[in-house]
């Protein structure tokens, strides 16, 4: 279970950023309460995770996560950069996110 709350805390933060970015530097109400209700729930989903996840996996996953997350939103949505090093780069972080569950103790 504790890599499930790790994985949907990840999208949480995913979720957040967005509504940050939404939200013009907290000048729109409602995407700043969403920032604030999803970085909630991310942090809330995270010290769950930890309760079974070694610390240093949990926190490179849930910020691995939420950075490609964050880069494929920005990408389709926001009309930032789909380069090709760019997406090879954010490939490795993937990699890791995925060769981190495979070798963490507890999974």
């Amino acid at each position: 279970m504790a890599w499930v709350f790790l994985v949907l805390a990840g999208f949480a933060e995913v979720g957040g950023v967005i509504s940050l970015k939404l939200s013009e530097g907290f000048r729109k109400r409602k995407p700043t309460v969403a920032s604030v209700l999803f970085g909630g729930a991310s942090f809330y989903l995270l010290a769950l995770s930890l309760q079974t996840l070694p610390i240093g996996t949990a926190y490179a996953v849930w910020t691995g996560i939420g950075s490609v997350g964050s880069v494929a939103v920005g990408m389709i949505f926001f009309r930032e950069s789909k380069h090709w090093i760019r997406i090879l780069f954010i490939s490795f972080v993937l990699i890791g996110i995925v060769g981190l569950r495979f070798v963490s103790e507890g999974h």
